[in-house]
């Protein structure tokens, strides 16, 4: 039997990341996978679909041309070949993550681990045993009883990014993060696009501004958004596919090609052997505390399949500060108040801390600041004028309590709010703070400066 200091079960952002900072600090360690290294984020989630939401911006650009003073003829897209690319750049970073596991000293054993008692795991009817192991299986598709994935007609997240041919009518259920992105996606793709979206609003997560933001620039670039409406059955039988929606005027009946089930994730928790270890669970989430031990002394999980948000870099923080107590570092706890998040649909979003709601309903005392891109000089310049930035502090201590951004390239912009917040900025520190013009960033100190009433550009 070979032993390990720790054995990682899952080699995702969150157990490749683990491991390789588990190596750093003189472990040796092992990473179980059953399909390719990088999991669902490197090979069919994170990686590849911005691949194809940039051959998306791209062919956008090219049918505006004309706006940058440019002449294109015919502009048209091969689909096979965008989604060939994309299966290209997933395959790279898969790649990239074997020359790490290389490079850092990490065994890589392929297939299915199952947990056992003794602190040990069973890999397809071998056995290996560690000090520590740590569950990072992830998380799927989650499916509905009234929409069955067929994988054809119905599909998921995984499928919609390898079909063989463009659909020409497709229904999207659901409206987070993968809903949109998918949405925006094929309906720059020229297929016609519908929206079906239970809650009120679009993107229900994040701050109303922001959702009714996107809610305008799907429905001027053709996307149909049908909100506080559910599918409750859908007919395969003939070429394409029925869904019947219950919305508040009553049912309707859509017709399209494709649906495609973005209602969310499930957690991949099922026989792994947790109830043969012992290890708690809730629903399908496994319990863990600050530092992500299992009520099981030497198991661990971090993730998808703890009750964290199901993000990449939360799946990366967590694994490193599970390692890292483990090495006996002095570690704090994750503040999962300070988490952004991002949806890379055009406009794009990213966000963090308490929406204007969330801070009202805590009973707050507010300032709220908020500068248009449309008074960017930078956004101007690159005809991306749509969207804002909105920032919120708390009027009696100048607390940064959130951070609200919808436009072009926003995702990269937040991280100085997660970091102003980390730092227990203030407001006037963001003021005195001199930002780079003409820049898209320079739209945070405009809206800080908004909430001050300093703002200079309004």
């Amino acid at each position: 039997m070979s032993k390990y200091d720790i054995i990682v079960l899952g080699s995702g952002p969150g157990g490749y990341v683990t491991a390789i900072r588990a190596s750093q600090l003189g472990f040796k360690t092992a990473v179980i996978e059953k399909e390719s290294l990088g999991g669902v984020c490197l090979n069919w989630g994170c990686i590849p679909t911005k691949a194809l939401l940039k051959s998306a911006q791209v062919f956008e650009y090219l049918k505006h041309a004309e706006d940058y003073g440019l002449k294109v003829k015919d502009a048209e897209h091969d689909f096979d070949a965008v989604v060939k690319r994309s299966r290209g750049v997933a395959e790279g970073m898969s790649n990239g993550v074997k020359f790490l596991m290389k490079k850092n000293k990490i065994d890589v054993i392929e297939g299915f681990g199952k947990l056992k008692p003794g602190k040990k795991v069973d890999v397809d009817g071998t056995e290996y045993s560690a000090d520590h192991i740590i569950v990072a299986t992830g998380a799927r598709s989650r499916e509905l009883p009234s929409l069955p994935q067929d994988g054809e007609k119905v599909i998921g997240y995984r499928k919609a990014m390898t079909l063989e041919k463009q659909p020409k009518k497709m229904i999207v259920v659901g409206s987070g993060a993968i809903g949109v992105e998918f949405a925006y996606f094929y309906n720059s793709m020229g297929t016609e696009v519908t929206i079906v979206e239970y809650l009120d609003k679009i993107v229900p997560v994040e701050d109303d501004e922001v959702s009714k933001q996107l809610e305008r620039s799907f429905k001027k670039s053709g996307i149909k958004i049908m909100t506080s409406s559910e599918v409750t059955k859908v007919d395969t039988s003939g070429a394409g596919v029925k869904a019947t929606v219950k919305t508040k005027k009553g049912e309707e009946i859509l017709e399209a090609d494709i649906v495609l089930s973005a209602v969310g994730i499930k957690s991949n928790i099922e026989n792994i052997g947790l109830e043969d270890v012992g290890i708690a669970v809730d629903r399908d989430k496994i319990l863990v505390n600050d530092y992500y031990q299992t009520n099981i002394p030497g198991y661990y999980a971090i993730g998808d399949v703890t009750p964290g948000q199901a993000l990449a870099h939360v799946a990366s923080a967590e694994g490193i500060l599970c390692v890292e107590k483990i090495a006996g570092q002095h570690v704090e706890a994750l503040d999962y108040g300070n988490i952004p998040g991002c949806t890379y649909c055009s406009p794009e979003i990213a966000s963090v801390g308490l929406t204007e709601a969330q801070a009202k309903e805590q009973g707050l005392d507010v300032k709220i600041g908020k500068f248009p891109f449309s008074a960017s000089g930078k956004a101007s310049a690159g005809g991306n004028k749509e969207g804002f930035v909105k920032v919120i502090f708390d009027a009696k201590y100048g607390e940064w309590l959130g951070c609200h951004m919808i436009g072009a390239g926003v995702t990269d912009m937040i991280a100085e709010a997660v970091l102003g917040r980390k730092l227990e900025t203030t407001g006037h520190e963001v003021l005195k703070t001199v930002h780079p013009h003409p820049t898209m960033s320079e739209a945070v100190m405009e809206a800080v400066a908004d909430a001050y009433d300093e703002v200079i550009h309004l």
